[in-house]
């Protein structure tokens, strides 16, 4: 009888110690230079041999990297970041420290344009998908004398993800009460990838001083290119 009486309070002492396990598995570790990984020359063709007729691509390819001797915390990484992104294989290829947030460049080799990305890491949310163009302050924008007057030389125009190179960092300034804020540029199109240019857009990502994503803010248009 004895036995059976503690029987619930052990159920219970080990419910709570499963649910602390569970919560602390679920914490993120920070991102860091240890995630990056840069491509060797055969592994994409390698890739490509193994991965091109499975259902999942992405993931195949991610798959594919322990045997081209990526570390654990790039592999980890990239497969966060499937799970994030919805299915697309991103590599990174570079890292800077940057508090409150850090930069991660992303390298995303199944692409057929814009192969490089930019996040930024380590705040709250733990990854922001700078290339994100749905996340974009577009009301402010379309509002704007400058791109209503641009849409009447350019019908079809606008914002798309970045041309980035995979070296160079955003500019940053200082946001309200001890916050940052991170000067981004879009290129403005019309219609369709191959189509004209008309300039770029420039938005601020601005974060708290803790790191806390605050959203974009729309800063301006540059002038279309000169023909």
């Amino acid at each position: 009888m004895r036995s059976a009486g503690r029987l619930p309070f052990v159920l219970w002492v080990f419910y709570l110690t499963a649910c602390t396990m569970a919560q602390s598995q679920a914490v993120p570790a920070k991102i860091g230079a240890s995630a990056v990984w840069q491509i060797p020359g055969q592994f994409l063709t390698n890739a490509h041999a193994a991965c091109d007729k499975m259902p999942d691509v992405g993931k195949c390819v991610i798959d594919q990297r322990p045997k081209a001797a990526a570390s654990a915390d790039a592999v980890a990484f990239s497969r966060e970041l499937y799970q994030q992104s919805q299915g697309e294989a991103g590599i990174m290829t570079g890292f800077h420290a940057a508090a409150p947030v850090d930069f991660a460049w992303i390298t995303y080799p199944l692409r057929a344009n814009t192969n490089y990305g930019l996040l930024l890491v380590n705040g709250n949310p733990p990854i922001v998908n700078v290339e994100d163009v749905k996340v974009l302050d577009r009301k402010t924008m379309e509002n704007s004398f400058q791109f209503r007057d641009l849409k009447g030389q350019f019908p079809n125009v606008d914002v798309w993800p970045g041309d980035r190179d995979g070296q160079t960092w955003p500019n940053s300034q200082p946001g309200p009460n001890g916050g940052v804020q991170f000067v981004v540029g879009y290129p403005l199109i019309n219609g369709c990838h191959a189509c004209a240019r008309a300039g770029f857009a420039i938005f601020t990502w601005n974060f708290d001083a803790k790191g806390k994503f605050l959203g974009t803010s729309f800063m301006g248009l540059t002038p279309p290119p000169l023909k």
